[in-house]
């Protein structure tokens, strides 16, 4: 079994968590929202309905849909099934987030991962924190790393030593500190790999060197404007297969740059499951494999 090294070959399994075991009920949410730096309370039930046309969606493309179960130890940014783990062509690499709430979902996500017989390669240790979304498969042997707040210099060092019989060229993209410790800044805040040679980027806040790079691999670069990037998460793009994409409702400019690329595009409403916890498809999704 080979697992996942790349961000836009057809996805053939994924975990995900149901805002049912993520956010328990309107009660818990209404005490732990402000704690964990959400926009605003979401609301439950209409939470559900969302994630309930979201799936719809990826089973159109997916064969394989794992949920995470439901635990004491995490909180409500356990929804986002992206940032504990990162997978590799052998398995999985449990990480350790930068946002200290988080940390317990690495030992969770151990177990379960333990449980359902898919392999761990390894994971962070000592001071080392990084987040999945700080992590990007340029390509199948290109590992892109951003060092910010949530992810440290320990922690790369750690996964270049991992990653290493899987990688060819790993590239480190220092983060702005854009609006601060506080707020989740990931390098896939700025870019979504939809294709090999298709991104989807708000190029204000990449790099003169990487934007530069993603160039000169003849990688064609949506732009999303400042609106659909910081209302609309327009730029938190999931990919299903190369062109096949997934993007939260309200992003129209970004979403006919994707069609006129030759894009096949999906929408779902959310402003419960992402927006106001800031975490798209991307977030929502933690690719196992992709063939």
């Amino acid at each position: 079994m080979s697992y996942c090294s790349s961000m836009f070959k057809p996805l053939d399994r994924v975990i995900v968590k149901h805002p049912r075991e993520a956010f328990r009920s309107q009660e818990h949410l209404g005490q732990q929202w402000k704690t964990f730096n959400y926009l605003e309370e979401p609301n439950f039930d209409e939470a559900v309905h969302e994630f309930t046309e979201f799936i719809k969606i990826l089973e159109k493309h997916v064969p394989h849909i794992d949920y995470l179960p439901a635990s004491e130890e995490v909180g409500l940014d356990s929804l986002y099934a992206h940032d504990p783990v990162k997978f590799t062509p052998a398995g999985a690499i449990i990480l350790k987030s930068g946002k200290e709430l988080r940390q317990p979902e690495a030992e969770v996500y151990k177990a379960y991962l333990k449980e359902n017989e898919i392999p761990v390669i390894g994971e962070l240790t000592g001071d080392a924190v990084a987040d999945g979304g700080d992590i990007v498969w340029l390509d199948d042997r290109t590992l892109v790393v951003g060092r910010g707040y949530r992810t440290n210099d320990e922690a790369i060092e750690q996964l270049k030593e991992m990653t290493a019989p899987f990688v060819d060229e790993f590239i480190v993209v220092q983060l702005p500190h854009d609006l601060g410790e506080a707020e989740c800044l990931h390098l896939m805040s700025f870019i979504s790999m939809v294709d090999d040679d298709l991104a989807v980027v708000h190029s204000r806040l990449m790099p003169v060197f990487f934007r530069q790079l993603l160039l000169e691999r003849g990688i064609q670069l949506i732009e999303v404007p400042e609106d659909e990037y910081t209302k609309t998460l327009g730029c938190n793009v999931l990919a299903l297969a190369p062109r096949v994409c997934v993007i939260v409702d309200g992003n129209a400019s970004t979403k006919q740059q994707l069609l006129d690329a030759g894009a096949t595009v999906y929408e779902y409403k959310g402003e419960e499951i992402s927006v106001k916890g800031t975490g798209g498809p991307t977030c929502l999704t933690c690719p196992v494999v992709r063939r």
